[in-house]
């Protein structure tokens, strides 16, 4: 009877589950369609791109052609040096909505690609708001330069476990990480663990949704959707700042159509 009763349970929990999954993806959706958002900002990656973006990293690489923006950073796993970020030239404000095409070019299965959303410095020494004016700071694109230095949203995907153990994420973070505290800290919960396989070669759109109190990521191919949500209503606010693109060492792709809206 216990048994049985557990049962039932268990079947009621997974329905009202799959309701929550289906009334949030439909909330995501309706918000995406809102006729308010204001396009901002529009690069096919087709030209060059230095047009509307700088390069953190001196050892990356950045071509444009037909296919779009290829994206590469340095070769040689384990060199902080080889770390990169593309940066919007601009700066962005309010709730905004990022679209792009995402095409995963290296064969890896360790590190990540970042989306960096409303970067800008803490405010501490020479890490002032306008990161621009502290690019020297990044021609050797640390990891902790960035979250120890910046306010910023960050989104990890095509993401894998350092250890090459299989692993692979979907996971959000708020910059900076505090003074004495590990950098899982800064862990937007919920991380969306062996979720959101990115394969290589594929084309992907990718479509971001930032508000005051959500943040979303939904991968669309011909494999179908996936859509990731992080409730941001208990995180200190992000208001404004730039877009980033980080590829860790050895990663590479190839961006088209980006699309920044806001309202």
């Amino acid at each position: 009877m216990k048994l049985h009763a557990g049962i039932i349970v268990t079947g009621l929990l997974s329905l009202t589950l799959t309701a929550i999954g289906q009334n949030e993806q439909s909330g995501v959706e309706g918000l995406n369609k809102a006729d308010s958002w204001q396009l901002v900002f529009e690069d096919s990656c087709t030209n060059d791109w230095k047009q509307n973006w700088f390069l953190d990293g001196l050892k990356a690489t950045v071509e444009n052609s037909g296919k779009g923006m290829h994206f590469s950073a340095g070769p040689e796993a384990g060199n902080n040096a080889d770390h990169a970020v593309l940066w919007t030239k601009e700066s962005f404000s309010g709730d905004i909505k990022i679209e792009y095409d995402y095409t995963r070019t290296d064969q890896e299965t360790t590190r990540v690609n970042i989306l960096y959303i409303q970067a800008t410095g803490d405010g501490e020494g020479a890490f002032v708001k306008d990161i621009s004016t502290w690019s020297k700071l990044r021609e050797v694109p640390a990891m902790k330069t960035y979250y120890e230095n910046m306010n910023a949203l960050h989104i990890s995907y095509a993401a894998f476990g350092n250890k090459d153990d299989g692993t692979y994420y979907v996971r959000a973070r708020r910059y900076p990480k505090p003074n004495n505290k590990g950098f899982k800290v800064t862990v937007v919960p919920p991380s969306y663990d062996n979720e959101g396989y990115f394969k290589s070669g594929q084309t992907y759109h990718i479509t971001v949704i930032k508000t005051k109190t959500q943040l979303s990521f939904n991968m669309e191919s011909v494999d179908g959707q996936q859509l990731f949500t992080w409730d941001l209503s208990e995180v200190a606010p992000i208001t404004e700042g730039r877009i980033g693109l980080r590829h860790m060492f050895t990663r590479s792709a190839i961006y088209r159509d980006f699309k920044i809206y806001s309202k």
